[in-house]
């Protein structure tokens, strides 16, 4: 009988920083979404992936190199979004700082030990509403029609998740280091 090989589930995200990242999370809660528990706001670079646990310490080596080739940028969130009819889903979206995301992003799942296959092509946003009943949705998308923010990103995150409870920040990765 051959060993499975233990696996971890991993993601790679832009935290909002205070005060934005908390009035977001709250309105996301506000509305009904139950992952405003575990998972406070942000801009995803790599959504939640499984990946062997021995291939860790080669991501982080990539994540090195891919955090080095980004020069801190700035993200302007202003107003709101949607994924409907696709997908039940409101969000802020990104006026400045997309193509920084977008080539991050790339060269994230360019790792040899992440295989991420997305059934939607990659679009920055900050999620604030997920599976909600259309009111609500309708609800956050006109709150934060106004909702403007504009910060400087001099790093993303690698978190990980056991399965229960909230990701978990594993490490940070300067960018331009």
């Amino acid at each position: 009988m051959t060993a499975v090989a233990a696996t971890t589930r991993i993601g790679v995200a832009i935290d909002i920083p205070e005060p934005w990242g908390e009035q977001l999370t709250r309105r996301r809660a506000e509305a009904g979404d139950p992952q405003a528990a575990y998972t406070p706001a942000h801009v995803t670079l790599l959504g939640p992936t499984e990946v062997e646990s021995g291939a860790l310490p080669a991501i982080e080596r990539h994540l090195e190199k891919v955090a080095a080739a980004q020069p801190p940028f700035t993200i302007h969130l202003r107003g709101t979004g949607t994924f409907r009819p696709i997908t039940e889903v409101v969000f802020v979206t990104l006026a400045v700082g997309i193509s920084e995301c977008e080539l991050m992003a790339e060269a994230i799942t360019a790792a040899e030990d992440i295989d991420r296959d997305s059934r939607f092509p990659y679009h920055p946003h900050v999620t604030v509403a997920q599976d909600v009943p259309p009111e609500q949705l309708d609800a956050v998308f006109e709150d934060l029609a106004t909702f403007s923010a504009k910060f400087h990103v001099t790093s993303f995150t690698l978190f990980s998740h056991g399965g229960e409870g909230p990701w978990r920040p594993r490490r940070d990765f300067p960018l331009g280091a």
